[in-house]
Protein backbone atom coordinates (compact mmCIF):
# COMPACT_ATOMS: atom_id res chain seq x y z
CA UNK A 1 0.00 0.00 0.00
CA UNK A 2 1.02 3.64 -1.27
CA UNK A 3 1.83 5.68 1.87
CA UNK A 4 -0.93 8.08 3.04
CA UNK A 5 0.01 11.99 2.19
CA UNK A 6 -0.62 14.60 5.13
CA UNK A 7 -0.63 18.38 4.27
CA UNK A 8 0.20 20.09 7.53
CA UNK A 9 -0.87 23.68 7.11
CA UNK A 10 0.94 26.15 10.53
CA UNK A 11 2.08 29.36 10.86
CA UNK A 12 4.59 27.86 13.87
CA UNK A 13 7.84 26.26 12.92
CA UNK A 14 7.98 24.02 15.99
CA UNK A 15 4.39 22.26 15.37
CA UNK A 16 5.36 21.68 11.78
CA UNK A 17 8.48 19.77 12.55
CA UNK A 18 6.73 18.46 15.53
CA UNK A 19 4.04 17.08 13.52
CA UNK A 20 6.14 15.88 10.43
CA UNK A 21 8.21 13.80 12.95
CA UNK A 22 5.04 12.09 14.91
CA UNK A 23 3.63 11.50 11.32
CA UNK A 24 6.77 10.41 9.70
CA UNK A 25 7.71 7.94 12.13
CA UNK A 26 4.25 6.12 11.18
CA UNK A 27 4.68 6.04 8.10
CA UNK A 28 2.91 8.64 6.44
CA UNK A 29 4.35 11.16 3.80
CA UNK A 30 3.91 14.73 5.14
CA UNK A 31 4.00 17.81 3.41
CA UNK A 32 4.22 21.23 5.56
CA UNK A 33 3.59 25.02 4.77
CA UNK A 34 3.16 27.95 6.55
CA UNK A 35 0.07 29.35 5.15
CA UNK A 36 -3.24 29.03 3.79
CA UNK A 37 -2.48 30.18 0.55
CA UNK A 38 0.27 27.65 0.23
CA UNK A 39 -1.67 24.59 1.71
CA UNK A 40 -4.60 25.63 -1.42
CA UNK A 41 -1.67 25.22 -3.84
CA UNK A 42 -0.59 21.83 -2.23
CA UNK A 43 -3.95 20.92 -2.54
CA UNK A 44 -4.54 21.87 -6.30
CA UNK A 45 -1.50 19.73 -7.49
CA UNK A 46 -3.16 16.81 -6.05
CA UNK A 47 -2.44 13.49 -3.83
CA UNK A 48 -3.20 14.86 -0.88
CA UNK A 49 -4.73 12.47 1.73
CA UNK A 50 -5.64 14.34 4.96
CA UNK A 51 -5.13 18.11 5.98
CA UNK A 52 -4.27 19.23 9.63
CA UNK A 53 -5.07 23.13 9.42
CA UNK A 54 -4.54 25.62 11.88
CA UNK A 55 -7.08 27.64 12.53
CA UNK A 56 -5.29 31.27 12.82
CA UNK A 57 -2.93 31.79 10.02
CA UNK A 58 -1.18 35.17 9.06
CA UNK A 59 -3.52 36.17 5.91
CA UNK A 60 -5.87 33.90 5.01
CA UNK A 61 -7.10 32.63 7.88
CA UNK A 62 -7.53 28.64 8.44
CA UNK A 63 -11.48 28.72 8.78
CA UNK A 64 -11.62 30.91 5.55
CA UNK A 65 -9.55 28.28 3.70
CA UNK A 66 -12.01 25.17 5.21
CA UNK A 67 -14.86 26.99 3.82
CA UNK A 68 -13.06 27.05 0.22
CA UNK A 69 -12.03 23.63 0.90
CA UNK A 70 -15.71 22.74 1.51
CA UNK A 71 -16.69 24.85 -1.67
CA UNK A 72 -17.92 22.57 -3.98
CA UNK A 73 -16.02 23.68 -6.94
CA UNK A 74 -13.04 21.99 -5.68
CA UNK A 75 -11.36 18.24 -6.47
CA UNK A 76 -10.65 18.05 -2.96
CA UNK A 77 -13.37 19.04 -1.36
CA UNK A 78 -14.38 15.84 0.36
CA UNK A 79 -10.85 15.75 1.69
CA UNK A 80 -10.72 15.49 5.79
CA UNK A 81 -9.67 18.46 7.28
CA UNK A 82 -8.42 18.51 11.06
CA UNK A 83 -8.28 21.55 12.74
CA UNK A 84 -5.19 22.92 15.58
CA UNK A 85 -5.28 26.29 17.37
CA UNK A 86 -3.57 27.36 20.51
CA UNK A 87 -6.19 30.05 21.51
CA UNK A 88 -9.56 29.60 19.66
CA UNK A 89 -12.72 29.85 21.33
CA UNK A 90 -15.26 27.06 21.66
CA UNK A 91 -17.16 29.17 19.36
CA UNK A 92 -14.67 28.86 16.64
CA UNK A 93 -14.42 25.27 17.57
CA UNK A 94 -18.21 24.98 16.88
CA UNK A 95 -18.10 26.68 13.36
CA UNK A 96 -14.82 24.99 12.29
CA UNK A 97 -16.86 21.52 12.29
CA UNK A 98 -20.26 23.77 10.85
CA UNK A 99 -17.97 24.58 7.99
CA UNK A 100 -16.87 20.94 7.55
CA UNK A 101 -14.05 20.16 9.69
CA UNK A 102 -13.68 16.28 10.33
CA UNK A 103 -12.06 17.05 13.82
CA UNK A 104 -10.65 19.56 16.00
CA UNK A 105 -7.60 19.47 18.75
CA UNK A 106 -5.76 22.24 20.76
CA UNK A 107 -2.26 23.04 21.34
CA UNK A 108 -0.02 21.73 22.66
CA UNK A 109 -0.24 18.75 20.70
CA UNK A 110 -0.46 15.23 22.11
CA UNK A 111 1.36 12.62 19.92
CA UNK A 112 -0.82 9.21 20.51
CA UNK A 113 -3.88 11.71 20.53
CA UNK A 114 -2.84 12.77 17.23
CA UNK A 115 -2.10 9.81 15.34
CA UNK A 116 -5.77 8.20 16.53
CA UNK A 117 -6.89 10.91 15.81
CA UNK A 118 -5.39 10.82 12.20
CA UNK A 119 -6.02 7.36 11.67
CA UNK A 120 -9.45 7.43 12.31
CA UNK A 121 -9.88 10.08 9.95
CA UNK A 122 -8.74 8.18 7.12
CA UNK A 123 -10.39 5.42 8.17
CA UNK A 124 -13.52 7.08 7.95
CA UNK A 125 -12.82 9.06 4.70
CA UNK A 126 -11.56 5.38 3.20
CA UNK A 127 -15.11 3.65 4.16
CA UNK A 128 -17.36 6.44 2.56
CA UNK A 129 -15.13 6.23 -0.74
CA UNK A 130 -15.69 2.18 -0.14
CA UNK A 131 -19.77 3.00 0.11
CA UNK A 132 -19.62 5.88 -2.82
CA UNK A 133 -18.00 2.68 -4.97
CA UNK A 134 -20.02 -0.09 -3.84
CA UNK A 135 -23.77 1.99 -4.57
CA UNK A 136 -22.38 2.90 -7.89
CA UNK A 137 -21.26 -0.58 -8.51
CA UNK A 138 -25.03 -1.62 -7.09
CA UNK A 139 -26.52 1.18 -9.41
CA UNK A 140 -24.29 0.01 -12.62
CA UNK A 141 -25.24 -3.63 -12.26
CA UNK A 142 -28.67 -2.85 -11.82
CA UNK A 143 -29.28 -0.17 -15.11
CA UNK A 144 -31.52 -0.79 -17.75
CA UNK A 145 -29.77 0.30 -20.89
CA UNK A 146 -30.84 0.74 -24.27
CA UNK A 147 -31.74 3.56 -26.77
CA UNK A 148 -34.01 1.66 -29.08
CA UNK A 149 -37.56 2.85 -29.23
CA UNK A 150 -39.02 -0.60 -27.29
CA UNK A 151 -36.82 -0.01 -24.39
CA UNK A 152 -37.55 4.15 -24.12
CA UNK A 153 -41.05 2.90 -23.85
CA UNK A 154 -40.51 0.47 -21.39
CA UNK A 155 -38.82 3.19 -19.03
CA UNK A 156 -41.29 5.12 -19.77
CA UNK A 157 -43.95 2.65 -18.32
CA UNK A 158 -41.64 1.58 -15.44
CA UNK A 159 -41.41 5.56 -14.30
CA UNK A 160 -45.01 6.11 -14.92
CA UNK A 161 -46.32 2.83 -12.90
CA UNK A 162 -43.37 2.85 -10.37
CA UNK A 163 -44.60 5.40 -7.84
CA UNK A 164 -47.76 3.90 -7.64
CA UNK A 165 -48.82 0.81 -4.94
CA UNK A 166 -49.89 -1.27 -8.40
CA UNK A 167 -48.84 -4.98 -8.63
CA UNK A 168 -46.91 -5.28 -12.00
CA UNK A 169 -46.40 -8.85 -13.88
CA UNK A 170 -43.38 -8.93 -15.94
CA UNK A 171 -43.21 -11.26 -18.78
CA UNK A 172 -40.39 -12.27 -21.00
CA UNK A 173 -37.78 -14.76 -22.11
CA UNK A 174 -35.18 -15.69 -19.73
CA UNK A 175 -32.08 -13.26 -19.91
CA UNK A 176 -34.05 -10.41 -20.95
CA UNK A 177 -33.66 -8.58 -17.98
CA UNK A 178 -36.99 -9.36 -15.76
CA UNK A 179 -35.24 -8.68 -12.48
CA UNK A 180 -33.77 -5.09 -13.10
CA UNK A 181 -37.61 -3.62 -14.89
CA UNK A 182 -38.30 -5.07 -10.64
CA UNK A 183 -34.79 -3.53 -9.16
CA UNK A 184 -36.15 -0.30 -10.70
CA UNK A 185 -39.77 -0.04 -10.44
CA UNK A 186 -38.84 -0.74 -6.29
CA UNK A 187 -36.03 2.38 -6.47
CA UNK A 188 -38.29 4.60 -8.46
CA UNK A 189 -41.13 3.80 -5.62
CA UNK A 190 -41.63 5.58 -2.03
CA UNK A 191 -40.54 2.18 -0.64
CA UNK A 192 -36.83 2.39 -2.43
CA UNK A 193 -35.44 2.49 1.23
CA UNK A 194 -37.15 -0.38 2.45
CA UNK A 195 -36.46 -4.11 1.43
CA UNK A 196 -35.96 -5.31 -2.01
CA UNK A 197 -36.61 -9.11 -1.30
CA UNK A 198 -36.50 -11.97 -4.11
CA UNK A 199 -37.72 -15.25 -4.85
CA UNK A 200 -37.02 -17.57 -7.22
CA UNK A 201 -40.01 -19.66 -6.97
CA UNK A 202 -38.78 -22.16 -9.70
CA UNK A 203 -35.19 -22.30 -7.51
CA UNK A 204 -37.30 -23.33 -4.10
CA UNK A 205 -38.67 -27.39 -4.08
CA UNK A 206 -42.60 -27.00 -3.94
CA UNK A 207 -42.57 -28.62 -0.46
CA UNK A 208 -40.51 -25.47 1.13
CA UNK A 209 -41.96 -22.82 -1.21
CA UNK A 210 -44.91 -21.93 1.35
CA UNK A 211 -42.66 -22.37 4.38
CA UNK A 212 -39.64 -19.90 2.40
CA UNK A 213 -42.96 -17.44 1.53
CA UNK A 214 -44.71 -17.30 4.80
CA UNK A 215 -42.44 -18.21 7.23
CA UNK A 216 -43.12 -21.32 9.62
CA UNK A 217 -43.71 -21.91 13.69
CA UNK A 218 -41.36 -23.78 15.84
CA UNK A 219 -42.00 -27.54 15.58
CA UNK A 220 -44.23 -27.10 12.04
CA UNK A 221 -42.43 -29.52 10.75
CA UNK A 222 -38.80 -31.82 11.20
CA UNK A 223 -36.23 -29.69 11.62
CA UNK A 224 -38.42 -26.64 12.70
CA UNK A 225 -36.89 -25.85 16.15
CA UNK A 226 -37.49 -22.44 16.10
CA UNK A 227 -39.82 -19.48 14.77
CA UNK A 228 -38.61 -18.39 10.95
CA UNK A 229 -40.23 -15.00 9.27
CA UNK A 230 -40.82 -15.66 5.81
CA UNK A 231 -40.09 -13.63 2.97
CA UNK A 232 -43.16 -11.55 2.88
CA UNK A 233 -42.62 -10.51 6.40
CA UNK A 234 -38.72 -9.68 5.72
CA UNK A 235 -40.16 -7.51 2.62
CA UNK A 236 -42.42 -5.56 4.71
CA UNK A 237 -43.24 -2.12 4.06
CA UNK A 238 -40.69 -2.93 0.68
CA UNK A 239 -40.95 -5.01 -2.42
CA UNK A 240 -41.11 -8.77 -3.18
CA UNK A 241 -40.65 -10.13 -6.27
CA UNK A 242 -41.86 -13.38 -7.36
CA UNK A 243 -39.50 -14.40 -10.14
CA UNK A 244 -40.68 -17.47 -12.18
CA UNK A 245 -44.07 -17.47 -10.45
CA UNK A 246 -45.50 -19.82 -12.98
CA UNK A 247 -43.17 -22.65 -11.14
CA UNK A 248 -45.47 -21.98 -7.81
CA UNK A 249 -48.11 -24.57 -6.73
CA UNK A 250 -51.37 -24.53 -6.39
CA UNK A 251 -51.83 -24.59 -2.26
CA UNK A 252 -48.78 -21.44 -2.22
CA UNK A 253 -50.67 -20.05 -5.14
CA UNK A 254 -53.94 -19.87 -2.69
CA UNK A 255 -51.85 -18.00 0.10
CA UNK A 256 -50.08 -15.71 -1.90
CA UNK A 257 -53.25 -14.93 -3.31
CA UNK A 258 -54.83 -14.25 0.54
CA UNK A 259 -51.84 -12.10 1.08
CA UNK A 260 -52.36 -10.12 -1.84
CA UNK A 261 -56.23 -9.50 -0.87
CA UNK A 262 -56.19 -9.15 2.77
CA UNK A 263 -52.53 -8.04 3.20
CA UNK A 264 -52.17 -10.74 6.00
CA UNK A 265 -50.35 -14.08 6.46
CA UNK A 266 -49.80 -17.20 8.44
CA UNK A 267 -46.64 -18.81 9.19
CA UNK A 268 -46.83 -22.88 8.78
CA UNK A 269 -47.66 -24.59 11.80
CA UNK A 270 -49.50 -20.95 13.14
CA UNK A 271 -52.70 -20.04 13.68
CA UNK A 272 -52.13 -16.13 14.27
CA UNK A 273 -52.10 -13.71 11.10
CA UNK A 274 -49.47 -11.37 10.76
CA UNK A 275 -50.26 -7.58 8.90
CA UNK A 276 -47.75 -6.97 5.84
CA UNK A 277 -47.45 -4.12 3.98
CA UNK A 278 -45.81 -5.32 0.46
CA UNK A 279 -46.22 -4.46 -2.79
CA UNK A 280 -45.91 -7.78 -4.91
CA UNK A 281 -43.81 -7.52 -8.30
CA UNK A 282 -44.05 -10.95 -10.10
CA UNK A 283 -42.03 -12.00 -13.61
CA UNK A 284 -41.99 -15.06 -15.87
CA UNK A 285 -41.37 -16.70 -18.52
CA UNK A 286 -44.24 -19.06 -19.14
CA UNK A 287 -47.53 -17.63 -21.02
CA UNK A 288 -49.45 -17.95 -17.70
CA UNK A 289 -52.97 -17.30 -19.81
CA UNK A 290 -52.54 -20.99 -21.16
CA UNK A 291 -51.42 -21.72 -17.67
CA UNK A 292 -54.62 -20.39 -16.49
CA UNK A 293 -56.85 -22.62 -19.07
CA UNK A 294 -54.68 -26.01 -18.48
CA UNK A 295 -55.87 -25.45 -14.75
CA UNK A 296 -51.95 -24.96 -13.48
CA UNK A 297 -52.38 -21.39 -12.38
CA UNK A 298 -55.31 -19.98 -10.95
CA UNK A 299 -57.39 -16.99 -12.73
CA UNK A 300 -58.10 -15.16 -9.74
CA UNK A 301 -54.40 -14.96 -8.50
CA UNK A 302 -53.45 -13.84 -12.28
CA UNK A 303 -55.70 -10.95 -12.24
CA UNK A 304 -54.23 -10.05 -9.11
CA UNK A 305 -50.96 -9.99 -10.01
CA UNK A 306 -51.28 -8.76 -13.97
CA UNK A 307 -52.74 -5.02 -12.77
CA UNK A 308 -49.80 -3.42 -14.89
CA UNK A 309 -48.07 -6.03 -17.64
CA UNK A 310 -44.58 -5.05 -18.52
CA UNK A 311 -43.05 -7.24 -21.22
CA UNK A 312 -39.60 -7.44 -21.21
CA UNK A 313 -38.27 -7.36 -25.27
CA UNK A 314 -35.77 -10.26 -26.28
CA UNK A 315 -32.54 -8.43 -27.50
CA UNK A 316 -33.26 -9.48 -31.51
CA UNK A 317 -36.21 -7.13 -31.07
CA UNK A 318 -33.45 -4.03 -30.48
CA UNK A 319 -30.44 -4.72 -32.19
CA UNK A 320 -29.61 -1.37 -32.14
CA UNK A 321 -28.85 -1.61 -28.45
CA UNK A 322 -26.01 -4.21 -29.00
CA UNK A 323 -23.08 -1.99 -29.29
CA UNK A 324 -24.65 -0.29 -26.38
CA UNK A 325 -24.89 -3.14 -23.86
CA UNK A 326 -21.57 -4.43 -25.34
CA UNK A 327 -19.55 -1.52 -24.55
CA UNK A 328 -20.50 -0.95 -21.06
CA UNK A 329 -19.99 -5.05 -20.60
CA UNK A 330 -16.35 -5.28 -21.92
CA UNK A 331 -15.75 -1.53 -20.13
CA UNK A 332 -16.49 -3.48 -16.58
CA UNK A 333 -14.48 -6.52 -16.85
CA UNK A 334 -11.85 -4.25 -18.04
CA UNK A 335 -11.73 -2.87 -15.03
CA UNK A 336 -12.53 -5.98 -12.88
CA UNK A 337 -9.77 -7.98 -14.29
CA UNK A 338 -7.00 -4.56 -14.12
CA UNK A 339 -7.06 -4.86 -18.15
CA UNK A 340 -6.76 -1.88 -20.68
CA UNK A 341 -10.05 -0.90 -22.22
CA UNK A 342 -10.27 -3.17 -25.47
CA UNK A 343 -11.70 -1.57 -28.81
CA UNK A 344 -13.92 -4.04 -31.00
CA UNK A 345 -13.24 -3.61 -34.61
CA UNK A 346 -16.41 -2.59 -36.87
CA UNK A 347 -16.62 -5.85 -38.64
CA UNK A 348 -16.62 -8.08 -35.18
CA UNK A 349 -19.16 -5.46 -34.01
CA UNK A 350 -21.49 -5.99 -37.43
CA UNK A 351 -21.78 -9.35 -36.42
CA UNK A 352 -22.17 -9.16 -33.10
CA UNK A 353 -25.92 -6.99 -34.12
CA UNK A 354 -26.63 -9.54 -36.42
CA UNK A 355 -26.60 -12.28 -34.09
CA UNK A 356 -30.15 -13.34 -33.24
CA UNK A 357 -29.22 -13.70 -29.38
CA UNK A 358 -31.24 -16.58 -28.30
CA UNK A 359 -30.16 -16.42 -24.65
CA UNK A 360 -30.47 -12.41 -24.89
CA UNK A 361 -28.77 -9.88 -22.46
CA UNK A 362 -27.82 -12.55 -20.21
CA UNK A 363 -25.72 -14.30 -23.56
CA UNK A 364 -24.25 -11.06 -24.82
CA UNK A 365 -22.77 -10.60 -21.33
CA UNK A 366 -21.46 -13.99 -21.10
CA UNK A 367 -19.86 -13.41 -24.35
CA UNK A 368 -18.74 -9.92 -23.47
CA UNK A 369 -16.70 -11.60 -20.27
CA UNK A 370 -15.11 -14.25 -22.78
CA UNK A 371 -14.20 -12.00 -25.37
CA UNK A 372 -11.95 -9.79 -22.47
CA UNK A 373 -10.48 -12.58 -21.06
CA UNK A 374 -9.51 -14.49 -24.28
CA UNK A 375 -9.52 -11.56 -26.81
CA UNK A 376 -6.68 -9.49 -27.79
CA UNK A 377 -5.84 -5.69 -27.29
CA UNK A 378 -8.31 -5.42 -29.99
CA UNK A 379 -11.28 -7.76 -29.92
CA UNK A 380 -11.79 -8.40 -33.55
CA UNK A 381 -13.46 -11.16 -35.96
CA UNK A 382 -11.58 -14.32 -35.27
CA UNK A 383 -12.10 -13.85 -31.32
CA UNK A 384 -16.23 -14.22 -31.81
CA UNK A 385 -17.78 -17.69 -30.79
CA UNK A 386 -18.18 -19.67 -33.80
CA UNK A 387 -21.84 -19.33 -33.57
CA UNK A 388 -21.46 -15.69 -33.89
CA UNK A 389 -18.81 -15.73 -36.42
CA UNK A 390 -21.16 -16.53 -39.40
CA UNK A 391 -23.81 -14.36 -37.47
CA UNK A 392 -26.81 -13.39 -39.77
CA UNK A 393 -29.67 -10.50 -39.61
CA UNK A 394 -32.59 -12.59 -37.75
CA UNK A 395 -35.76 -12.69 -39.83
CA UNK A 396 -38.50 -10.38 -38.75
CA UNK A 397 -40.25 -10.60 -35.96
CA UNK A 398 -44.16 -11.21 -36.83
CA UNK A 399 -46.51 -7.46 -36.32
CA UNK A 400 -48.53 -9.68 -33.91
CA UNK A 401 -46.34 -10.47 -31.54
CA UNK A 402 -45.39 -8.49 -28.26
CA UNK A 403 -45.47 -4.29 -28.84
CA UNK A 404 -45.77 -3.25 -32.85
CA UNK A 405 -42.45 -1.86 -33.36
CA UNK A 406 -41.85 2.19 -34.45
CA UNK A 407 -42.47 2.47 -38.27
CA UNK A 408 -38.65 3.09 -38.68
CA UNK A 409 -37.49 -0.13 -37.07
CA UNK A 410 -39.83 -1.90 -39.51
CA UNK A 411 -38.50 -0.94 -42.12
CA UNK A 412 -34.90 -1.06 -40.95
CA UNK A 413 -35.55 -4.73 -40.51
CA UNK A 414 -37.60 -5.22 -43.63
CA UNK A 415 -34.54 -3.01 -45.71
CA UNK A 416 -31.67 -5.46 -43.97
CA UNK A 417 -33.63 -8.46 -45.03
CA UNK A 418 -34.66 -7.78 -48.32
CA UNK A 419 -30.90 -6.38 -49.52
CA UNK A 420 -29.58 -9.18 -47.78
CA UNK A 421 -31.28 -11.55 -49.46
CA UNK A 422 -30.98 -9.86 -53.16
CA UNK A 423 -26.85 -9.91 -51.93
CA UNK A 424 -27.10 -13.45 -51.58
CA UNK A 425 -29.08 -14.70 -54.56
CA UNK A 426 -26.81 -13.04 -56.78
CA UNK A 427 -23.48 -14.25 -54.94
CA UNK A 428 -22.59 -10.81 -53.40
CA UNK A 429 -22.21 -9.44 -56.96
CA UNK A 430 -22.47 -5.67 -56.32
CA UNK A 431 -23.60 -4.11 -59.91
CA UNK A 432 -26.03 -6.86 -60.14
CA UNK A 433 -27.53 -6.55 -56.77
CA UNK A 434 -27.60 -2.51 -57.62
CA UNK A 435 -29.19 -3.33 -60.34
CA UNK A 436 -32.05 -5.46 -59.52
CA UNK A 437 -32.50 -2.57 -56.44
CA UNK A 438 -32.80 -0.04 -58.77
CA UNK A 439 -30.06 2.05 -56.93
CA UNK A 440 -26.34 3.30 -57.74
CA UNK A 441 -22.92 0.87 -56.91
CA UNK A 442 -21.53 3.50 -54.32
CA UNK A 443 -25.21 3.76 -52.71
CA UNK A 444 -25.39 -0.23 -51.93
CA UNK A 445 -21.57 0.19 -50.59
CA UNK A 446 -23.29 2.85 -47.99
CA UNK A 447 -26.21 0.69 -47.59
CA UNK A 448 -24.23 -2.12 -46.65
CA UNK A 449 -22.29 -0.35 -44.30
CA UNK A 450 -25.24 1.18 -42.65
CA UNK A 451 -27.40 -1.94 -42.32
CA UNK A 452 -24.17 -4.02 -40.72
CA UNK A 453 -24.65 -6.37 -43.96
CA UNK A 454 -21.87 -8.52 -44.59
CA UNK A 455 -20.89 -11.66 -46.21
CA UNK A 456 -19.98 -14.84 -44.37
CA UNK A 457 -18.37 -17.78 -45.34
CA UNK A 458 -18.52 -19.73 -47.65
CA UNK A 459 -20.22 -23.39 -47.04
Amino acid sequence: MPSQSVLVVDDEKNIRRTLGLVLESEGYEVHAVSSAEEGLAQLDRGGIDLVILDIKLPGLSGAEALRRIRSGTTDYKDVPVIMISGHASLAEAVDAVKHGATDFFEKPLDRDAILIRVANCLKQQQLAREVVQLRAAVDERHELLGESQVMLELLRQIEKVAPTRSRVLVTGESGTGKELIARALHQLSPRAAAPFIKVNCAAIPSELIESELFGYERGAFTGAHGRKAGQFELADGGTLFLDEIGDMSLSAQAKVLRALQSGEISRVGGQQTVNVDVRVVAATNRDLESQVKAGAFREDLFFRLNVVPLRAPPLRDRPGDVPLLLATFIDRFCKENGYRVKPVVDEALRRLAAYSWPGNVRELKNVAERLVIMGGERIGVEDLPEGIYGARPGPIAPIGEGPRPSLRDFREAAERRFVLETLEENDWNISRTAQILGIERTNLHKKIKALGLFRGPAD
